[in-house]
């Protein structure tokens, strides 16, 4: 009887590193991008008149929240 077991095989250390990191994280930015389309609508006017920031930098500084918020999302459920 031949046995085949991939234990020590790279390709498995990939796969079992990429079910474990990869989708939890790219759920949340999938999901923060969500968030940020919605909440970049809502208040494109007021960034857009740089009356408190760049407004690159706040669409940035948006969208780190909500990936944050995205994965605090995840996280609790």
């Amino acid at each position: 009887m031949l046995t085949f077991t991939a234990s020590g095989l790279p390709l498995q250390d990939l796969v079992v590193g990429a079910s474990i990191y990869f989708p939890p994280l790219f759920k949340a930015v999938l999901l923060g991008f969500l968030i940020w389309l919605i909440a970049h609508r809502q208040l494109r006017d007021w960034m857009y008149a740089g009356d408190i920031w760049h407004p690159l930098l706040m669409d940035l500084s948006i969208f780190a929240l909500s990936v944050c918020l995205a994965l605090m999302l995840i996280v609790s459920w």
